[in-house]
């Protein structure tokens, strides 16, 4: 059976918190396994700065902050799995965010995923005061430091990036560790950088790229595959999660991306309504029952 998670419709939203209650909880009733939810600390002004993203991430845009928000949808939820989607790590501090996501995890009892990449914006990096260029290879360490502090009373670590000398959190979280999961990819690229790939293969507990459903996607599956392989790990302990955006298509669109991410190997779907004009919370609710009586049909 295929997991089904949503994307918290971050950028469509209000701060309105009635209606971000009324959402998640109609997520969790109608029978969602998890929720997927964006991070941007800054929006940057498309008047000062070019990226393709800014059409949909300024500083106009509407951004809830994710591990505050999770902490608030644990409070609110019984059942479904929280999970960032994905969390800019590296122009985040390590350790506090090992302790932030254990907080969640403990309040969820053990519901956190957290799922890492290494964004685009090179003002958020700036204004939090970390490299942007070395990003890639900085979380990689990052990773290591946090399944330590997740794992140990104590920890001793000493890298290029991070010094810890016999310090640890508590409370530990109850997933020990907590799962990461990588986003890798971007719509303005048909490929994920290779350095990408091969970090997804040697350390995810799962992925969610962002790659075309065509022969392009299916040989970087491949490729992380054969990756993982190289790194003595299993394939098929490496679940891929697919994304599929419902605005501007019908019903047999869904079910066709559906069944491309299957034979890619998907274990998981996460589907995006953003982009349709759709009011929040009801008529993005109604499309999530739509999508599941597709996925489910």
């Amino acid at each position: 059976m295929v997991e089904l998670g949503a994307i918290f419709p971050q950028t469509e939203i209000s701060p309105d918190p009635g209606a971000v209650r009324g959402f998640v909880q109609g997520l969790e009733d109608l029978g969602y396994d998890h929720m997927f939810i964006a991070d941007h600390v800054l929006g940057a002004d498309p008047a000062h700065h070019e990226h393709p993203s800014l059409a949909r991430y300024s500083h106009r845009s509407v951004i809830h902050e994710p591990l505050t928000l999770l902490a608030y949808v644990a409070a609110i939820t019984t059942r479904i799995k929280l999970a960032t989607g994905i969390l800019i790590l590296p122009q985040r501090q390590t350790a506090l965010v090992a302790k932030q996501a254990a907080e969640i995890d403990v309040l969820s009892q053990g519901r956190m995923r957290l799922g890492i990449g290494v964004g685009w914006n090179a003002v958020e990096y700036e204004a939090l005061g970390q490299d942007f260029h070395n990003r890639g290879r900085r979380s990689s360490e990052q990773i290591e430091v946090l399944r330590a502090l997740w794992t140990q009373e104590v920890v001793t670590f000493r890298g290029q990036w991070h010094q810890i000398s016999h310090a640890g959190i508590n409370p530990l979280p109850l997933q020990r560790p907590i799962p990461i999961w990588l986003g890798v990819g971007s719509s303005v690229a048909l490929r994920p950088p290779e350095a990408a790939l091969r970090r997804v293969a040697r350390l995810a507990d799962g992925w969610c790229p962002n790659i075309p459903l065509n022969e392009v996607g299916r040989e970087v599956v491949d490729q992380v595959h054969q990756y993982a392989r190289e790194a003595g790990r299993d394939p098929a302990m490496l679940p891929l999660e697919g994304r599929v955006h419902i605005a501007g298509k019908n019903e047999d669109a869904w079910a066709k991306d559906v069944r491309a991410w299957r034979d890619l190997g998907a274990s998981s779907i996460i589907v995006e309504a953003r982009g349709g004009g759709l009011d929040f919370p009801d008529q993005h609710l109604s499309a999530m029952q739509r999508f599941k009586d597709v996925l489910e049909g």
